[in-house]
């Protein structure tokens, strides 16, 4: 027999005992009426939640079971222990028995969860589904059923019912509870982040022409700002973007960031730039737990003890990074750095979306602009060839005249300027085509450019080409408009660079080139001809009068050979005048 050392003491309430097998092998002093009969070992263990019970006895004949009975009871002890909830539910969903942690989680003390309804042990929690009867459709069924309940302290916990197969116990069942509350706030933190990288993106066409670029800038900054430390908690921010030129990560947003450190100039280099500098440029997330033993680590705050960085990209390119810092050692976890690294995709997919809007305004702003520009460059032109023409005939003869003439040539060449500065400020950087802002072509920039052609395209193509760059151009029909221009605009300082045809209305290009020689101490010319047309060999004549054998262009011309033939003027132009250019091809 197996008898709880309280079965021997005198106490004020009665205490039961457990039978098992035939009641005339019990000892004689035992109360009848204190005693339960059970049949079966499996049995004792429903019994044995009851508090009154003091112990178990087991007739002889059922010493076979008593084997079977240390196993359930060793699996009982088992179950009160688990980290997981665990219930006996009856057909009314009242507790039947449960364990330490179920109890726990009810605010309940042990002995006071039998007998209440399951929902009640729980505060009557919100049944999230997706079965909104789980234990009813258990017992139902037959088959087992799952579902969430969210209670009032915002737990959320993962409820499964699976009714007991044994005949005698068919109207009861066995729950299992799990605390999931970490996992669901994971997902609505995933959700809100997710929803916060939508809303920096969401910029509507109302909100676009209505703002500037810095407004939109700014309105994007204070969101990332908002979104970093209200929803992930992060209050030191530092948010750097790369300049691909120049590896050079420029700041855009520093929250909780010394000056000193927000100022500090970074590079994209996996050494002597900190983790900011390792992250742009390796591509990969970094965790600093500890910054006094981390040396990559350069302090943005004080009192910095860890940090999280994290790369902003946007189809496998880094366009900067995105750096948050915590005064507690090892204050980030993994969760951590998956929502930063979740939230940095999304600030990269707006900073692109913004970029987008900037160069597209500016698209619109510079296609105006060139429209009004080609519409007025070429009767300007004619305005400037007339002015010159007039002008000549009025040299020596009447100054006034030949004044006033000064100021129309002066005034038409600001209108054109005019237009053209305003297409250049109302374009950013990030709008002008790739290329133009190297160095190699800021040499360009303010250069001007006399183009001679009696075809009207050529003119306009010329036009469009070269202002781009910043090339300030005017034209000419023909070889004596060519000449006045010069003569009217200042002489041997009036052109950068003049190109012209080998074949115009009144001159061959050698002979421009000649008439000009008379009037300019060094003629900065450039010939342009269709392939193999040179009837009067007139660059052969023009190469033998010092005509540098680069500076030729057949029609019809690519951009880059325009830009290279300039390019090359401007380098003769620089060298002192007895120096000889080259003369290989």
């Amino acid at each position: 027999m197996s008898r709880s050392p309280e079965a021997t003491k005198s106490t004020s309430e009665p205490r039961r005992l457990i039978c098992v097998g035939d009641p005339k092998t019990l000892p004689g002093d035992v109360d009848p009426d204190r005693v339960i009969l059970v049949d079966t070992s499996v049995a004792v263990v429903d019994e044995l939640s009851e508090p009154s019970v003091n112990g178990v006895w087991i007739a002889r004949d059922q010493f076979p079971q008593l084997t079977e009975l240390r196993g359930i009871a060793q699996s009982a002890s088992m179950l009160r222990d688990m980290p997981e909830g665990v219930a006996l539910l009856d057909s009314d969903v009242r507790v039947l028995w449960a364990n330490r942690r179920l109890a726990h989680w009810s605010g309940r003390p042990e002995d006071e969860v039998t007998g209440v309804n399951f929902y009640e042990l729980l505060a009557n929690p919100e049944i999230m589904g997706p079965d909104f009867c789980p234990f009813h459709t258990a017992l139902a069924t037959g088959e087992e059923s799952t579902s969430t309940l969210q209670t009032d302290g915002n737990r959320y916990y993962q409820v499964h019912a699976a009714p007991i197969v044994q005949p005698n116990y068919s109207r009861q069942l066995i729950v299992t509870v799990s605390d999931i509350t970490d996992e669901i706030l994971q997902q609505q933190k995933l959700a809100a982040i997710h929803h916060a990288g939508r809303e920096l993106a969401d910029l509507r066409p109302t909100e676009i022409f209505m703002m500037e670029v810095d407004e939109r800038i700014d309105l994007l900054k204070e969101n990332i700002r908002h979104y970093l430390n209200d929803l992930l908690n992060f209050e030191v921010i530092e948010i750097r973007l790369l300049e691909h030129t120049t590896g050079n990560l420029v700041p855009l947003l520093s929250v909780g960031i010394d000056q000193d450190a927000a100022d500090r100039q970074l590079y994209a280099h996996p050494q002597g730039n900190g983790i900011t500098g390792y992250v742009a440029a390796s591509g990969m997330s970094y965790v600093c737990q500890d910054v006094e033993n981390d040396p990559l680590f350069i302090p943005g705050a004080n009192n910095s003890k860890s940090s999280i960085t994290a790369p902003l990209i946007l189809h496998d390119q880094v366009l900067g990074t995105i750096n948050v810092e915590s005064p507690d050692p090892s204050a980030f976890s993994d969760s951590d750095l998956q929502f930063l690294e979740i939230f940095a995709r999304d600030v990269a997919f707006a900073l692109n979306t913004l970029e987008l809007l900037v160069a597209q305004k500016a698209n619109t702003a510079q296609q105006s602009c060139d429209a009004i520009h080609s519409a007025v460059a070429l009767p300007v032109d004619e305005i400037l060839n007339d002015a010159v023409n007039v002008m000549e005939g009025y040299i020596g003869h009447s100054p006034e005249v030949v004044d006033r003439l000064r100021r129309i040539l002066q005034n038409a060449r600001d209108i054109k300027q005019t237009i053209q500065q305003i297409g250049q400020k109302m374009t950013p950087l990030e709008a002008v085509p790739a290329g133009v802002q190297s160095p190699q072509h800021a040499m360009l920039r303010g250069k001007r450019v006399l183009v001679v052609d009696a075809d009207g395209q050529v003119r306009e193509d010329a036009h469009q080409l070269l202002e781009k760059y910043g090339c300030v151009v005017e034209t000419a029909h023909k070889g004596d408009e060519a000449v006045l221009m010069v003569r009217g605009s200042g002489g041997a300082d009036s052109y950068d660079v003049i190109i012209s045809d080998i074949r115009l209305p009144d001159y061959s290009g050698y002979q421009l080139m000649r008439r000009l020689g008379e009037i300019m101490e060094r003629v900065p010319m450039v010939l342009m001809t269709g392939f193999g047309y040179d009837p009067g060999h007139s660059i052969v004549k023009a190469r033998q009068a010092g005509l540098h054998p680069k500076c030729v262009l057949f029609k019809p011309f690519r951009l880059d050979q325009l830009i290279d033939v300039i390019r090359t003027i401007l380098e003769i132009d620089q060298r002192p005048l007895g120096e000889q250019p080259e003369t290989d091809e």
